[in-house]
């Protein structure tokens, strides 16, 4: 597309009144000597014609094209006007949501390698804190509570500087229990919010559960009282892959013999696997004065929320399904 400066360049058809010096001269020279009065009004008309012609001048707009480029009737492009020569720009998104979407990815960027803030630092403990400060005061939703649609669904907890959360993430450290999620899932309705920790190990996945209500206490805070506890019921691994061999002190040991054994203990495996199935969850009821909390909610969107608890612990949480989930 051709620019601005280069419109100079475009062939033009310019339409001018233009006397003939020669011919009026001629003209002139044809009149007697004591005749003024004819030439006097032959310049008067030519000045009247030319002033008519500049006062009669049409407000034009000029479209710039390449070389190669035809317009046609139903043919559109950038319009330049002659008066300020500024082509119309399509409209860009506003500066403070796309400075909000890279503070959100840099703090998820922030979480790797932490285990959901077990891991992390005081270096990195102190950056994370530094970009929930900075998201916290652009928070787009200045009444969480009064917004229950954004706050319903499941919610992915990314990190944490809660102590009382640590003991259970430190379950993987021994690999024989890993914490596979802790999710916290609200349903705005019912006003009814469930925490749960899913579990796996090497025979065996579980769940351990939280039911609970919550009441609005105030633009950002909700009280919440904890019901019951569930245990979710273990289920157990029916298919167990042995490998062909492994290596012990330097030496590596052949199993191929012990596959015949281990077809019998699958057999044995997957039944006790379908009986314990079968079995309801384990239900404890949370009656205590202790089963109470609170949570102010600090930053909410359709795919992040940062909530601060007891003792100045903040939770992040991203939703279910967000991309901020696969950084």
């Amino acid at each position: 597309m051709a620019t601005v400066s280069q419109l100079n360049n475009f062939p033009c058809k310019t339409f001018l009144i233009t006397s003939q010096p020669n011919n009026f001269t001629s003209k002139l020279s044809v009149l007697p000597p004591n005749c003024t009065k004819p030439t006097q009004n032959l310049i008067k008309k030519s000045q009247f014609l030319t002033q008519k012609s500049i006062q009669a001048r049409p407000v034009f707009q000029v479209r710039a094209s390449d070389a190669n480029d035809e317009w046609g009737p139903d043919k559109e492009g950038p319009v330049v006007t002659e008066s300020t020569g500024v082509a119309v720009a399509e409209e860009e998104k506003p500066a403070q949501v796309v400075e909000i979407q890279n503070l959100k990815k840099a703090l998820v960027d922030s979480f790797y390698g932490t285990d959901r803030g077990l891991k992390a630092s005081s270096e990195t403990r102190a950056e994370i804190v530094e970009l929930i400060t900075q998201l916290e005061a652009k928070n787009p939703t200045p009444a969480p509570t009064e917004a229950l649609p954004l706050l319903n669904g499941k919610w992915i907890l990314a990190y944490t500087s809660f102590p009382g959360m640590f003991p259970l993430l430190s379950t993987g450290q021994f690999q024989l229990v890993k914490v596979e999620e802790i999710s916290q899932t609200i349903d705005a309705e019912s006003l009814t919010v469930q925490n749960s920790v899913q579990l796996s190990g090497p025979l065996a996945s579980s769940s351990i559960s939280t039911n609970a209500k919550f009441e609005v206490r105030s633009p950002k805070r909700v009280q919440i009282k904890f019901q019951e506890g569930i245990i979710g019921t273990p289920q157990l691994t029916d298919s167990i892959e042995l490998p062909e061999n492994v290596e012990f002190l330097g030496q590596k040991i052949d199993l191929t013999p012990l596959k015949g054994l281990l077809t019998s203990v699958q057999d044995t495996a997957s039944s006790v696997a379908k009986t314990i199935s079968s079995q309801p969850p384990l239900k404890i009821p949370l009656s205590n004065s202790n089963a109470e909390s609170w949570i102010l909610t600090t930053y909410l969107d359709e795919e992040l929320r940062i909530s601060r608890g007891d003792a100045g612990s903040v939770f992040v949480l991203v939703k279910e399904g967000s991309t901020l989930l696969n950084p």
